[in-house]
């Protein structure tokens, strides 16, 4: 069973890594197998996940609620983007349900998370460093959505991360660093609904209350925490330093792999 201590730990990892382009999927599988501790189980990842999608409600609250008035109003611009976020939701919800088994198994290799780490780290400095910031949210067409939600198909292989495979696929298609962030986060919002919900029932009957109460919490606080933070940093700055982060966890992955053998 979880601590209280390791849900802390890993509540906090959950929250930052989820919305940094360095991947949450990666730092939950390592963390416990480079400090040898049990699997926290489904109950625990799903109370993570719906700490996550809280974060997300109380910073994009006022988005989604003009969103929703979009439809009874006419404001054609909120309408849109609603449509296009459904849109761009669509692959990753398809492929989360086809490949979640694989996803949870043959997906969490370590030195597989190393390579994936590495591969999209150079991936997203080389594409930021070179994409123009020419496009605002507003100017994202159904062709932009449509690719940067196949992209998030990626994300089940641990070390990708959702947000670092949408964020790197919205700069190649040119758009803003605070824009491409922002429709990221917006887009995760109904793909961890959805995922959480499917797997609430397995909070019900879970024993440690107590533990999986304090992994929501600091998921949700980190995960707000996470947001604030690389949206006002990336309106003066680029990605690079997240780049070169998951290059260096993947190095650390790989020299401990190979020193464990």
């Amino acid at each position: 069973m979880v601590t209280q201590f390791h849900a802390l730990v890993l509540g906090i990892v959950q929250g930052l890594t989820e919305f940094l382009p360095v991947s949450s999927s990666a730092h939950l599988a390592l963390i416990p197998w480079l400090f040898g501790w049990q699997d926290p189980g489904l109950a625990f990842d799903v109370a993570l996940h719906l700490g996550t999608l809280a974060g997300l409600l109380v910073y994009y609250w006022r988005d989604w609620a003009e969103m929703a008035a979009s439809v009874f109003n006419g404001d054609h611009q909120r309408r849109r983007l609603l449509l296009l976020l459904i849109i761009a939701s669509i692959p990753g919800a398809i492929f989360g349900v086809l490949l979640e088994k694989r996803a949870e198994t043959t997906f969490r290799s370590p030195l597989l998370i190393a390579f994936a780490l590495a591969a999209l780290g150079v991936a997203l400095w080389r594409v930021d460093k070179r994409s123009a910031q020419s496009r605002a949210i507003g100017e994202i067409g159904l062709r932009d959505a449509i690719l940067i939600g196949l992209s998030q198909a990626l994300a089940l292989i641990p070390g990708v991360s959702r947000s670092g495979i949408t964020i790197t696929v919205a700069r190649a298609l040119g758009m803003r660093r605070q824009d491409a962030a922002n429709f990221s986060f917006l887009m995760a919002t109904p793909i961890i609904a959805g995922a959480g919900l499917l797997k609430a029932r397995e909070m019900i009957h879970a024993a440690g209350a107590g533990a999986l109460a304090a992994g929501f919490v600091a998921a949700a606080l980190a995960g707000l925490l996470a947001i604030s933070a690389l949206v006002r940093f990336v309106r003066t700055r680029s990605y690079v330093p997240f780049a070169w982060y998951r290059i260096a966890v993947a190095a650390l992955v790989a020299v401990v792999f190979a020193m464990s053998a």
